[in-house]
């Protein structure tokens, strides 16, 4: 692979657990969050954002809301990826 490949980040999507679930405004209307969309910088930190569904129902904006600072969450962050290097690490190439 040549040495100038530039990869600039690499996402996962990970389902919040019910348990930790949380809700948030946004424009006067209640969100209940329920996915994790996490990011792998460049420069090996993380970076997450949180998105979900209206309380009242329908299909809503795609609006990311920041993810609290809670030490379960951080725990759920950092598992997720662990879990994705593992499974990016043991790829088996393009299925085809």
């Amino acid at each position: 692979m040549s040495s100038d490949l530039e990869i600039s980040a690499l996402a996962i999507n990970v389902t919040i657990p019910q348990a930790l679930r949380w809700t948030d405004t946004r424009r006067g209307e209640a969100f209940t969050l329920t996915t994790l969309n996490v990011r792998l910088l460049s420069n090996g930190h993380l970076a997450a954002k949180a998105y979900g569904r209206p309380i009242g129902g329908g299909r809503g904006a795609y609006v990311s809301f920041p993810v609290p600072d809670r030490p379960e969450l951080a725990a759920l962050v950092a598992a997720a990826a662990d879990s994705a290097g593992t499974l990016w690490a043991g790829h088996r190439g393009l299925d085809h």
